[in-house]
């Protein structure tokens, strides 16, 4: 899209704390003299993992590193650092963060993930960005289980200027999703984004609660939803990669909006996601107010985590 870019320098000063604690304990490992032998290789996979690279993903990244070093494409510990750099940039072709837009009527864009993760106010932020640039935008509360969820998007939408479509707490949420895509239609809306629920412990429920939503817009829109998103908390570490194989089973998830980003020395997990799941992360947030959103930037956040 390009309406959300932020300079490398805008992710340099969020990622602060996953970067000290990245900083640090790379450092440690490869201090100046050191020779690369196994015993190195060792402790910078210890090091990796414990920073929610992920045991698999890291498995990978020290496998390369052995190969690397024996074929004497590197030979000292000031090597590896760019070495990892530049694998781990590998991991995001430019097609997997572009954002499905509709090539006739409204764009749908369905949002899912856990309470708690920052999903509502996920949604503001990407309304408000939307709205910045010129597109009429409607969000939909069909995360009618929760009243709170409601009342807190319709702030948002009162605070960004959207309009929003609701029902009473306890509705049927496809309805919801219905009468949002007929008003998206009828206001030649240019996007439409949907809220949903997200209980966990009722498994079941919630899995045919957004089939039935994602049945209803397709129905609707023809091509919709033109993009699903996972709201996932960064704060959570390797927990997020277990709540997007559950969220995948019911909906095609085509990206994540990684949430609370700047709060967190655990932002590693965008590499491991990527990595074990194959859904590119396609927006980070790194705080509270509508602006704090940035399309994700593989360049730029590599070189902010090793700098």
């Amino acid at each position: 899209m390009g309406i959300f870019t932020k300079t490398a320098g805008y992710f340099k000063d969020r990622l602060g704390k996953t970067r000290d604690k990245i900083s640090t304990s790379l450092s440690s490992v490869l201090s100046i003299g050191r020779n690369i032998d196994e015993a190195l290789l060792d402790e910078l996979e210890e090091t990796l993992i414990s920073d929610d690279i992920g045991i698999e993903t890291t498995d990978k990244l020290i496998s390369g590193l052995r190969a690397a070093y024996r074929s004497r494409q590197i030979a000292i510990t000031d090597d590896i650092t760019p070495f990892l750099k530049e694998h781990i940039k590998s991991y995001w072709p430019d097609r997997d963060r572009q954002l499905h837009l509709a090539q006739a009527g409204p764009t749908v864009v369905l949002v899912a993930g856990v309470n708690g993760t920052g999903k509502t106010t996920s949604i503001a932020k990407l309304g408000f960005i939307f709205s910045q640039n010129g597109k009429k935008v409607i969000v939909a509360a069909c995360d009618t289980f929760r009243a709170a969820a409601v009342e807190q998007l319709t702030i948002w939408a009162e605070r960004i200027g959207t309009q929003i479509v609701k029902h009473k707490t306890g509705g049927d949420p496809a309805a919801v999703a219905f009468d949002a895509c007929e008003a998206a239609l009828a206001r030649d809306a240019d996007i439409l984004i949907l809220d949903t629920a997200g209980r966990l412990h009722t498994k079941k429920d919630l899995m045919r609660q957004l089939t039935k939503i994602r049945d209803v817009v397709a129905r609707k829109i023809p091509g919709a939803p033109n993009e699903v998103l996972l709201v996932l908390d960064a704060t959570t570490g390797q927990n997020a990669i277990a709540q997007a194989k559950i969220f995948t089973e019911a909906i095609n998830v085509t990206g994540i909006f990684l949430a609370k980003l700047d709060g967190t020395a655990r932002g590693g997990i965008v590499i491991a996601i990527k990595d074990q799941l194959d859904i590119p992360v396609k927006f980070v947030g790194f705080g509270e107010k509508p602006e704090d959103i940035a399309e994700f930037d593989p360049e730029a956040f590599v070189e902010a985590l090793f700098d």
